[in-house]
């Protein structure tokens, strides 16, 4: 069966049902999405909430992997030595794996695990319900790597994961050589999709509901390089102002290098566009970015952020930070606490540096100690909280329009309150009045109102409400289409692309710290 027939085959025969399994950054969730739209499409079936394959409850696993992450490959590994007593007990289950770190080991997974019935890369999503179908006919693993795009993911099937905020990715791969980074090696030199295709893609979401978008791309404000326009992404930022019914417009991740004034100000003069900026900082200390061929220094870093807070004074500024790069001295890391403390940013993905294999920085003279990187690491963490804290601490009696969103609050059941996003991208915790009607209760995708009363390093609380002061709630078409999707009244359609009322995708990611 050829993969053409299968991405046209609106009536395909029941398969069975299946999990996916994600590992990574958003690119993978994203990816993800178009994975679940592919296998729905064959005619496979989600597996139930609590589903054990151990049981013979799912027919296919799939496995979405990242490289990056510290052991990456003995998470996949371990993962997949669970497995094995279901596989024996049931040789019809399918095990695919797909994704970055399937890109980088290729042959080596089914040489490490036998038991795996498809390999498939970065490029190649699409061919996943095809490889299954060989596996399944021919008895023996498929691996299929490819090393350039097949098609642009965003053509495929996609099934998504929220009703009122969507991922739409711009460009995928990345012409950058930072020496700690495989990306640009599994996903391939930057790929620009047409403004047309984005701008239409957007309007589609907004059409089934979603009030946010998110633009994703590895290194999204060199959005137009491969078209030869380097002004696009301050461009299409300006025209997702021109959407009707789109509220809230945020983008990750960009690169400071390229991070230009005609950005700045489309942020600032777009109403719908946030006031947050996700910036990789990576390192304070100059000689460490050289080391690691950023191409930026910590000056024109914190001239981007005085900018910006010229312009968008109440933007809140969030970034990337390694620990213990090879040839990090006690100096350098001084550098980097320095910055940090001038940059007050709100929150911080803060990670320490462990060697990638197949990257520049795995070979590098001078690997520095775990214990002085745990160290110097605590340190780090010990400062941004004091910061976060403290930038969180001057929001108390600010009002705040927040999105509602499901899975944002994991004590909203004991503590009786709501979750979701200020427009600043801080999470914020809302206190329903007291008596306050369940008829009337405040779905994902409606926008409450509230005044903040609380903070924490990780979260505002808005407990205006309870104590019969600011509460008011918007009820939106975001909120009607999450009910819609609740009701099982909308699914999406044979071709991937929204019906009318359908599901659309994940809003903005989480920010935490690893671990936390």
């Amino acid at each position: 069966m050829s993969e053409t027939a299968i991405l046209n085959d609106n009536d395909a025969p029941a398969r069975g049902t299946y999990q996916v399994r994600t590992f990574g950054c958003q690119m993978n969730v994203h990816d993800s999405e178009r994975l679940t739209g592919l296998l729905e499409q064959a005619g496979y079936t989600p597996a139930a909430e609590g589903a054990d394959p151990l049981n013979g409850d799912v027919d296919v696993i799939v496995f979405n992997t990242c490289a990056v992450r510290e052991n990456a490959d003995n998470r996949l590994y371990g993962n997949l030595g669970q497995l094995r007593p279901a596989k024996d007990a049931n040789p019809n289950l399918q095990i695919a794996v797909g994704g970055c770190l399937a890109q980088k080991d290729r042959s080596t997974i089914t040489d490490r695990a036998p038991w795996v019935d498809v390999v498939f890369g970065t490029h190649n999503i699409g061919s996943l319900p095809v490889l299954l179908d060989r596996a399944r006919v021919q008895k023996e693993a498929q691996v299929e790597i490819l090393e350039s795009l097949e098609v642009f993911p965003s053509t495929l099937p996609t099934k998504r994961e929220s009703a009122y905020a969507g991922w739409v990715s711009i460009s995928v791969g990345c012409n950058n050589t930072c020496t700690f980074c495989i990306v640009p090696s599994l996903r391939g030199k930057e790929k620009d999709r047409r403004p047309g295709e984005i701008l239409a893609e957007v309007q589609e979401l907004v059409n089934q509901g979603a009030l946010e978008v998110t633009l994703l791309g590895q290194n999204v404000n060199s959005y137009g390089v491969e078209f030869g326009d380097r002004g696009a992404f301050a461009k299409l930022l300006r025209a997702c102002g021109e959407i009707e019914g789109l509220e809230r417009v945020r983008f990750t991740s960009p690169h400071p290098a390229m991070f230009t004034d005609d950005v700045i100000e489309a942020m600032a003069e777009t109403p719908n566009v946030m006031p947050q900026l996700h910036m990789p900082l990576q390192s304070g200390s100059d000689s460490v970015l050289k080391a690691m061929r950023r191409s930026y220094r910590s000056k024109k870093f914190l001239g981007i952020l005085e900018k910006v807070r010229e312009k968008i004074p109440h933007a809140a500024i969030t970034t990337d930070i390694i620990v213990g790069f090879p040839g990090e001295t006690e100096e350098d890391f001084q550098k980097t606490l320095d910055v940090v403390e001038a940059s007050r940013f709100s929150s911080a993905f803060m990670f320490q540096y462990s060697p990638r294999p197949g990257t520049p920085a795995a070979g590098m003279e001078e690997q520095i100690p775990k214990a002085v990187v745990q160290e110097r690491f605590e340190r780090l963490v010990a400062l941004q909280d004091r910061i976060s804290a403290e930038e969180n601490a001057k929001k108390v009696g600010a009002e705040v329009n927040v999105l509602i969103a499901e899975g944002e609050g994991e004590r909203d059941a004991e503590t009786h309150r709501i979750s979701g996003r200020a427009e600043d991208g801080r999470l914020v915790h809302v206190a329903l009045p007291e008596g306050y009607p369940e008829a009337e209760r405040p779905r994902p995708g409606d926008v409450v109102r509230a005044r903040v009363t609380k903070a924490a390093p990780f979260y505002l609380i808005a407990d205006s409400g309870a104590g019969g002061g600011e509460f008011e709630v918007r009820r939106t078409r975001a909120g009607d289409a999450w009910e819609r999707r609740e009701n099982g009244e909308d699914e999406p359609d044979a071709c991937g692309t929204p019906g009318p009322g359908g599901p659309v995708s994940l809003g903005l990611p989480r920010l935490r710290r690893p671990g936390s």
